[in-house]
């Protein structure tokens, strides 16, 4: 050995694998168990230090302390910038290398960022955290974010990115206890498309499995961790379960009857780093050892992915060599790190609407501009948000801007006081720790904000402080509204005699003390309210009226409208509606009346259904929860310091009435984003404007003809014909002309956003792999490129395509199916009524809904001598029968078997005779109600 290592794990002279095996071969069996979990503890006699995986990343590290802060995911996707992401991914692995530095044993370098599930349903509440409804967006974006975290040295890394989360998690509804139902299709060409380049090209070095069922099949134990992400994409890092999940196969999953059985299959499945209770996981796998389910080989690979990582990361290195161990102090919250977050909030910025030039606005002529609504006066952070080193309001860079005494600002909530029913005494605040609520002879004032769907919160005139509960007495004590359970949200319950019942945010009531010195306490959730429990509510200031008269007073009104990132829409709670706040919406409406002159700024974490601001105001701006630069970023846009050119990463629909159920994750059947969805929408994917003009023009495909191996040029030239430089953000999409299948209507296929000077003429380039028009072909379970002609388009947005070119194909043709070959059930081309669930026999079953259910597979070549089907299925049912139709699900009879009762996995081969069954025929089968089908013959 070399550099006097005392064992070969220590010597940099051997290969990385031999050196991680050796390591491994040291641990005792206990340190092994140990070193299974989150926290994987020092082995001091072989100079292991403790390391934590898990760090949050989403837009700058989380709850470490002051750290730089980006806008939040679905922000930075409205950037539509590479280059931005990777910069900034540098910068948060160089943050974490200094937390690391501070302490190495608490602060990893193992990142839980980026969030790369799909968001096929703005419903979601978590849709701050990823990119939004797109896979070729998402893709890009965190690739170059993955990129930019974990460095570009040739062996060593500065930090690790794990994706997450896999797979198919869009709903908090039951997220840990539900099931997504996905066919081939939709599962290939869109939720796995999305996580395939981060990994493949972006060198992902973990990943987080998601606490939802695939099919049936908790996804922390689903065949596709082992078969696609660890196989076919070749990962080579680790998986780390998501918190509480393994356990949860268990006690949310129900999935086995004691823990034992679920982490045994979860680390043979894939996981490698279990973050769970440690003793009840460590007893988990030494029982899993002791009943023989499980082998140290399979402990020992675990842990040789994860300390991998760790060599990788140089952690048994010398330091000297590494360029990333010398990072330190100097490298936390630098200038760099701020233009880039001011860049980013910059970027993320997209105009919705500018009627008649109304922005950008002139900060020589504009006169006074009256600031209107709770969000332009503060800067929230969301639930995986750091702590800013500094934050600046929007009312803030205004008044930089024009000067303080050219800018009002009335947030329009009203001033409220409150009186006890039971007893008259108003309510104020206790003097001392915590500022208990007091049934007192002196009425505090409250600031009351409505976060729309009965969520309001309250703040104290006196101390500033949020009421909030500790679950047994109210307080005006919190410094923000935040939390896993955000206690400072109260519900204000309307009685039919004019007063209010006072709820927490989990729904108990907030009763009146019998002695005045006592504090308001929380009782249990109650059905109706008494006398003892409601509220006199008195407006002292009413806040409408107030923004309408600084509106009158003012040139221009901007109205700053959207959500907070902890209430009505977060981790485990989905949004109530799409809608703005009812009483945003009016003081929209009011501030509008009193001055047309009046522009809209929605801060948000999601889409909106503005419909009528679009349909009634000038100018609207979008934004996110854009963090410590939120303010500057928004004035220099609205001040023409910045020419905003953010695009949509979503389409924001008019209505969600427009929207299947938030559990259909079938995008194609159902229409869904801007692939498949044919009506109206309010705001298109890919939308938004800018204040320079631009012409496309010579749009070249080379070649215009093409092979299924070859690559395509596709050009255009871009003129700026403004009078002022500004980006614009190119997009390429495609369209298939005939198909066997339906395709959509258009796929996003490259993008690229750069600055164009006024008058200047650029010439954009894209390469496109003919293998980028393939589709998943369900008969021969791969990738094809039909023949055919196919539409290249570019343009400004989805909706907004300018020039279009054909290209022509000589790929293949798909010949009618054959049905006489063993075939999947799941590999279907339509269904009705069936969703699909696991089969304990292995892979996938269709499962009938309601009383009936069908499936069809098209153009099926049943020959001239078909006579039988024979199914694997189970029925829970007496009575239980299955159908074969052709043609249509009411058409013809070929055949018809009825099943014995079972259990919903009690398989067994069934056979039905068939007449009629020739030629090429479109065969539907048809299920009753508690049936399950996996597979069948026709032959």
């Amino acid at each position: 050995m070399t550099n006097q290592t005392k064992y070969p794990f220590q010597d940099t002279s051997l290969e990385l694998d031999s050196r991680v095996k050796d390591l491994v071969s040291r641990l005792t069996e206990d340190e092994k168990i140990e070193s299974m979990l989150q926290y994987q503890p020092a082995v001091e006699r072989l100079g292991v230090a403790a390391y934590k995986h898990g760090t949050e990343a989403a837009h700058g590290l989380a709850w470490l302390g002051e750290a730089t802060s980006f806008p939040q995911p679905v922000g930075l996707a409205c950037t539509w910038d590479t280059d931005l992401m990777k910069e900034i991914g540098s910068v948060i692995g160089d943050e974490a290398r200094v937390f690391y530095k501070r302490n190495p044993a608490v602060n990893g370098l193992t990142l839980w960022a980026p969030t790369v599930d799909m968001e096929r349903d703005p419903r979601w509440g978590r849709n701050e955290e990823a990119y939004g409804e797109d896979p070729e967006l998402t893709g890009e974006l965190s690739t170059a974010l993955v990129k930019g975290i974990q460095g570009d040295h040739p062996k060593y890394y500065k930090a690790v990115a794990t994706l997450k989360h896999f797979l198919a998690n869009n709903n908090e509804v039951d997220r840990g206890s539900g099931s997504s139902s996905i066919d081939p299709r939709n599962m290939r060409e869109y939720y796995l498309k999305a996580f395939e380049k981060p990994f493949k090209e972006g060198g992902a070095q973990s990943m987080m499995t998601a606490y939802n069922s695939i099919n049936g099949t908790p996804a922390l134990l689903h065949p596709y961790v082992n078969e696609i992400v660890k196989g076919e994409w070749g990962m080579d890092g680790f998986v780390v379960s998501d918190a509480g999940d393994v356990m949860g196969i268990k006690n949310d999953h129900k999935y086995y009857d004691s823990h034992t059985p679920g982490t045994v299959e979860s680390v043979k499945a894939g996981i490698d780093s279990i973050t769970d209770d440690a003793d009840l996981s460590k007893q988990a796998l030494r029982e899993g050892l002791e009943q023989g389910l499980l082998a140290w080989e399979d402990i020992d690979r675990a842990l040789f992915n994860t300390f991998r990582v760790r060599f990788r990361l140089g952690e048994f290195d010398p330091e000297e060599g590494n360029p990333y161990a010398s990072i330190g102090e100097e490298a936390m919250m630098t200038d760099k790190a701020k233009a880039l977050s001011l860049r980013a909030a910059r970027e993320q910025v997209v105009l919705l609407k500018n009627e008649n030039g109304t922005l950008p606005l002139d900060k020589t002529k504009a006169g006074k501009v009256a600031v209107i609504g709770t969000l332009g006066g503060t800067v929230y952070r969301d639930w995986y948000a750091g702590t800013m080193p500094y934050s600046v309001t929007p009312l803030e860079a205004i008044q930089s801007k024009v000067g303080s005494d050219k800018v009002l600002f009335q947030d329009g909530n009203d001033r409220i006081t409150l009186t006890s029913v039971a007893n008259g005494k108003a309510v104020g605040l206790a003097e001392g720790e915590n500022s208990p609520l007091i049934a007192s002879g002196e009425a505090d004032t409250f600031t009351l904000t409505d976060w729309g769907f009965g969520s309001y919160t309250l703040q104290s005139e006196r101390n500033g402080k949020y009421v909030t509960t500790d679950e047994e007495k109210v307080t005006a004590s919190a410094n923000e509204v935040y939390g896993w359970f955000v206690k400072e949200v109260f519900h204000l319950l309307p009685q039919p005699d004019g007063s209010v019942g006072l709820t927490t945010w989990n729904g108990k009531t907030v009763t009146a003390p019998n002695d005045g010195n006592d504090a308001f306490a929380v009782s249990e959730e109650l059905k109706s309210f008494g006398s003892a429990e409601t509220f006199q509510k008195d407006v002292v200031v009413d806040g409408v009226k107030e923004a309408v008269a600084a509106a009158k007073e003012a040139e221009t009104a901007i109205v700053f409208v959207g959500n907070n990132p902890l209430v009505n829409g977060k981790e485990e709670i989905d949004r109530p509606s799409l809608d703005l706040a009812e009483s945003q919406q009016r003081l929209v409406e009011a501030v509008y009346a009193a001055n047309p002159n009046t522009i809209v700024v929605i801060v948000g974490s999601y889409p909106f259904t503005s419909n009528w601001v679009q349909e009634n105001i000038p100018a609207v701006l979008y934004t996110s929860h854009a963090g410590q630069e939120l303010g500057n970023a928004l004035a220099d846009v609205l001040y023409a310091d910045y020419a905003p050119a953010g695009r949509l990463n979503m389409t924001w629909v008019q209505s969600a009435d427009q929207l299947t159920d938030i559990k259909d994750y079938d995008i194609i059947q159902s229409g869904r984003t801007y692939q498949y969805f044919e009506g109206d929408v309010l705001y298109p994917f890919g939308h938004g404007l800018t204040y320079a003009a631009f012409k496309y023009s010579n749009l070249e495909l080379t070649p215009a003809q093409a092979g299924t191996e070859d690559d395509i040029t596709v050009t255009v030239d871009v003129t700026n014909t403004g009078t002022i430089g500004s980006d614009e953000v190119v997009q390429l999409y495609v369209r298939a002309g005939k198909s066997r299948v339906k395709r959509p209507l258009k796929t996003l296929k490259g993008f690229r956003r750069l600055h164009i000077e006024a008058g200047a003429t650029v010439n954009v380039s894209f390469k496109l792999p003919v293998q980028e028009l393939a589709f998943w072909d369900v008969t021969q379970d791969r990738y094809v490129v039909e023949s055919g002609t196919y539409s290249i388009m570019v343009g400004k947005s989805s909706s907004d395509i300018q020039l279009v070119a054909d290209l022509t194909v000589e790929g293949e043709t798909i010949p009618a199916r054959n049905l006489s070959v063993s075939t999947r059930a799941e590999n279907y081309d339509a269904y009705l009524s069936v969703d699909l669930d696991e089969s304990k026999e292995g892979g996938t079953a269709i499962r009938a809904l309601g009383e009936q259910g069908w499936v069809l597979y098209k153009d099926a070549d049943l020959g001239s001598e078909t006579t039988e089907l024979e199914a694997r299925v189970s029925s829970e049912q007496e009575g239980a029968v299955v159908e074969v139709r052709l043609g249509s699900p009411d058409g013809t009879l070929a055949g018809r078997t009825e099943l014995a009762q079972g259990g919903a996995q009690q398989w067994s081969s069934v056979k039905a005779e068939l007449t009629g069954a020739t030629g090429v025929q479109d065969v539907y089968i048809l299920l009753s109600a508690g049936v399950r089908l996996s597979q069948f013959q026709i032959r």
